[in-house]
Parts: structure tokens; sequence; C-alpha cells
């Protein structure tokens, strides 16, 4: 079974604007809390088996986006 790959926006340290960071694939900065989820998720469409958590400037886990199936969802 692939590994899902996890995205995770939160805010920047030590500077203003948001941070996606894709695991495996490194780290990109944004203006806007918007701008990162949007690109997280654009992403994760992407890859098609993906974890998108979306964080908020107290660090807590505000909401979380899955794309792809779940292979043990599958009924085959």
């Amino acid at each position: 079974m692939a590994t899902r790959q996890r995205l995770t926006v939160s805010p920047a340290k030590g500077t203003a604007g948001w941070t996606l960071s894709i695991t495996g694939d490194g780290e990109n900065t944004y203006r806007t809390k918007d701008q990162a989820v949007k690109a997280g998720a654009s992403k994760g469409r992407q890859n098609g088996h993906a974890q998108l958590l979306i964080k908020g400037r107290d660090g807590r886990i505000q909401s979380e986006r899955t794309y792809g199936a779940d292979p043990r969802r599958s009924r085959g």
C-alpha cells in the first residue's frame, strides 16, 4: 500500500506568513494562509493520495483534508 503524502500548513517561524511543508519535498512560504492552503490542496490533488493538515496560529490542527481513495475502504 502506498504511503499518504503529508502536507502541513502552519505559521512561518520567525517571519510573517505561512509555510506549506511537504513530507519528502521541503517547504514553501506564502504571504497568506489562504494561499498556502490553496497550494497544499493543489499538491494533494496532484498526488492523488495525500493528507493536508491546516494549523492555526496557536499550532493546533484546525482542519484536515484527504485526497484520493483509502484502499482499506475498497470493496473488491
